[in-house]
């Protein structure tokens, strides 16, 4: 007999949760329905398959992490958004690792909605990059670079990859702080060394 008021929704939090503990790719319907209190067959009254799940816990992480950086823009302009909406992305990364690593995951072709949510998170920081009057090529590679430095950063720190004593945190805002420096001159010519 299924639980009384579990949806859909509630479904995919709790995968989403486990996958924070666990990892997406360990997790198992048989263990959500273990979690959830119900037998594995009544969740495909919620779901269709383990990989439409997968697919409802990605859609829902990148609607997350889109909506916290997002809050963390309201209000703000420039160098005070870039650092504000980086703090909120390492936060929400941090607190949710399982559903972060999705977050990296390209949408299907042709799978409109998870290509207009990873996009409306991306819209987030194209706009906030208005203030630096970039457009076109220009803020396509800053975009690439402010996501570049933030999921490197993240990635090393998530995965122990900062074993030197100094302090993580100054870490982060000095890369902010360079970054914000960068984005002052974006537009300047770069001129390329090497062979």
């Amino acid at each position: 007999m299924p639980r009384a008021g579990l949806t859909r929704d509630g479904v995919v939090e709790t995968a989403a949760v486990m996958a924070d503990e666990v990892g997406l790719n360990s997790l198992t319907l048989a263990a959500l329905a273990e979690r959830l209190g119900v037998k594995q067959p009544s969740l495909y009254k919620h779901l269709d398959s383990l990989a439409g799940l997968h697919r409802s816990v990605s859609l829902l992480a990148k609607r997350e992490l889109g909506e916290a950086i997002s809050r963390a823009a309201v209000g703000r302009s420039g160098s005070d958004a870039i650092f504000a909406m980086s703090h909120a992305y390492r936060n929400w990364a941090i607190l949710h690792p399982g559903r972060y690593d999705v977050t990296q995951i390209p949408a299907a072709p042709g799978d409109v909605e998870d290509e207009n949510t990873m996009m409306s998170a991306v819209q987030v920081i194209a706009d906030v990059l208005t203030a630096y009057r970039l457009d076109g090529d220009d803020s396509v590679d800053a975009i690439r670079a402010f996501r570049s430095l933030l999921h490197g950063f993240v990635s090393l720190e998530t995965t122990g990859g900062f074993a030197l004593k100094a302090d993580i945190d100054r870490s982060f805002e000095r890369l902010i702080h360079g970054f914000t420096v960068a984005l002052d001159h974006w537009t300047d010519p770069v001129e390329h060394g090497g062979a």
